[in-house]
């Protein structure tokens, strides 16, 4: 019986990924992707594919909460190429009375491109580079006194992705970001190292897996470990739990993340299972 299940998984599996990397044209390779710090649309997009995304997080800082609230869409113009566009929204809670905490704020409009430039089936591999840009907003409590837009932010980012047989996943996205406010000379500097590591469960959609988020600031090494799940409830509805443990506890400690992935329908989609 063990056996006959092993291999209804291994069908299932075979199938997913066919319908994934062989069922279109161009090529593409099936890679489990990050949950809390997500991809432009998938790796090897193809045209037309397209998602929206809901995410809400909460953070418990020593002396207050952070809750935030993010919508995204994401979408493939040509072969390969995604875009993106997120407002990510941040509202503060006291832990302690008679402390003062940061203002609530619309943080930023976000818009981002990525490319993937090389995608081998053979190697179950692609590599990609893409660029995040955005504008950050002041504090909303600020908006009648001060200009709305205070500042930009510059992300230039590589990604590189393997799958293992047909279930170990792995990827790595990394890069600097350069923050300067208008009117200002100083520059803000922080260099990201994002490691992933994923199982697709057997005959399945969903995965397992842990975000290692790293930051080197002012020569320090700060980070967030994030194991996570992502759960397909429908076709085109899958859902991503996560939780985050930081590296160091002195401001921060643990945190949670949902994220809501919806993929409309498109003529160049056909379905595959649930599961």
């Amino acid at each position: 019986m063990a056996d006959s299940l092993r291999l209804t998984n291994q069908e299932l599996d075979s199938r997913y990924i066919y319908e994934v990397e062989n069922r279109k044209e161009p090529d593409k390779v099936l890679h489990a992707e990050p949950l809390y710090i997500d991809l432009i649309r998938d790796l090897g997009a193809r045209k037309g594919e397209r998602e929206w995304n809901v995410g809400l997080g909460l953070t418990d800082n020593l002396r207050f909460d952070t809750y935030q609230a993010l919508i995204e869409y994401e979408f493939a113009p040509i072969n390969r190429l995604g875009l993106e566009v997120e407002i990510p929204v941040t509202v503060y809670a006291l832990n302690e009375p008679n402390q003062s905490r940061p203002s609530d704020r619309i943080e930023s409009l976000k818009t981002a491109v990525q490319w993937s430039f090389l995608v081998s089936e053979r190697l179950k591999t692609t590599l990609a580079v893409g660029y995040i840009n955005e504008l950050k907003f002041a504090d909303l409590a600020r908006w009648r006194i001060e200009p709305v837009l205070m500042g930009n932010e510059f992300n230039p980012f590589f990604i590189a992705a393997k799958r293992w047989g047909n279930n170990f996943h792995t990827l790595i996205y990394t890069g600097p970001r350069f923050e300067r406010l208008f009117g200002s000379r100083k520059w803000h500097n922080v260099y990201e190292i994002n490691t992933n590591f994923h199982l697709m469960i057997p005959g399945t959609r969903n995965f397992l897996g842990v975000e290692l988020n790293k930051q080197i600031e002012h020569g320090r090494l700060n980070g967030v470990a994030r194991p996570q799940l992502r759960l397909g409830i429908t076709d085109n509805l899958l859902i991503g739990i996560v939780a985050g443990i930081p590296f160091s506890r002195q401001n921060q400690r643990l945190s949670s993340f949902l994220r809501i992935i919806y993929e409309p329908s498109h003529k160049n989609r056909k379905p595959v299972f649930v599961g």
